[in-house]
C-alpha cells in the first residue's frame, strides 16, 4: 500500500505541470492563484517535493480538477462520482465526492484523533469554505478564534482567513467540506429565531 501511495505522490509533480502549460498559467500566476509561493510550486512540479492535502486542495481548484483526477487515481466503475480515499498523511484521508471541474467541490475528510494543544499550522487561500461535522469533534482555527464544532454544527468563512482543522484528543472527526472558489459560496435557509417571529406579531 504504502509503495503504491508513494508511486502516486511521485507522478504528481509532472501531472501538476502538465495541468499549468495547458492553462498557459507561469507559476507566479498559479502562487497568486493558491497561496502557494513559486519556489514551493517549482519544487513540486519538479518532483523535488511532495505535496501536503492543503496544496492538493487549492491546486485541484485552480486547475479545475478533483483531487482524483489530479493525482491519477483509478476509477471505481461509478461514472458519477469516485469515492477511493487519498491518503493525505498523519492518518488523515479524503474522499471526493464531486467530479465536475470548476464550481463548488465537495470533500468528505476523516481526521485521526488529535492532541488538543496542537499548534495549528495555518493557511490562506482564495474562495470559500462550507464545514459540516458529521461524527467526532472538529477544533477550527479561524482567525483569532479557536472553535469546537459537533455533529451537526456548520461554518462558513473566507479563506482568505488563516485557517486550520484538526481533531480533538477526544477521538477522530468526520467532516464536509464545500469548497468554492472566490465569490462561489454556499447558501442554507434557516427559519428567524423563535423570539424575533414572536416579536414581528
Amino acid at each position: 500500500m504504502d509503495d503504491a501511495v508513494d508511486r502516486t505522490l511521485d507522478a504528481v509533480g509532472p501531472r501538476l505541470k502538465r495541468l499549468r502549460l495547458r492553462r498557459d498559467v507561469t507559476l507566479a500566476d498559479l502562487a497568486a492563484e493558491t497561496g502557494i509561493s513559486t519556489s514551493t510550486l517549482s519544487r513540486l512540479e519538479a518532483g523535488l517535493r511532495r505535496p501536503t492535502l492543503e496544496q492538493l486542495l487549492p491546486l485541484a481548484r485552480a486547475h479545475g480538477v478533483t483531487l482524483d483526477e489530479l493525482v491519477d487515481a483509478p476509477p471505481t466503475g461509478d461514472p458519477r462520482i469516485n469515492l477511493r480515499p487519498i491518503p493525505a498523511g498523519d492518518g488523515a484521508v479524503v474522499l471526493p465526492l464531486t467530479r465536475r471541474p470548476g464550481g463548488i467541490q465537495a470533500y468528505k475528510f476523516v481526521l485521526p484523533a488529535g492532541a488538543d494543544d496542537a499548534v495549528p499550522d495555518m493557511r490562506t487561500h482564495d474562495g470559500y469554505d462550507w464545514v459540516y461535522v458529521l461524527n467526532g469533534t472538529l477544533r477550527l482555527v479561524l482567525g483569532e478564534h479557536d472553535l469546537r464544532l459537533e455533529p451537526g454544527e456548520a461554518a462558513e468563512f473566507d479563506t482568505r482567513t488563516p485557517h486550520w482543522f484538526g481533531a480533538t484528543g477526544g477521538g477522530p472527526v468526520e467532516f464536509l467540506s464545500l469548497v468554492g472558489r472566490q465569490g462561489e459560496r454556499a447558501h442554507i435557509r434557516a427559519a428567524p429565531p423563535r423570539d424575533s417571529r414572536s416579536a414581528e406579531q
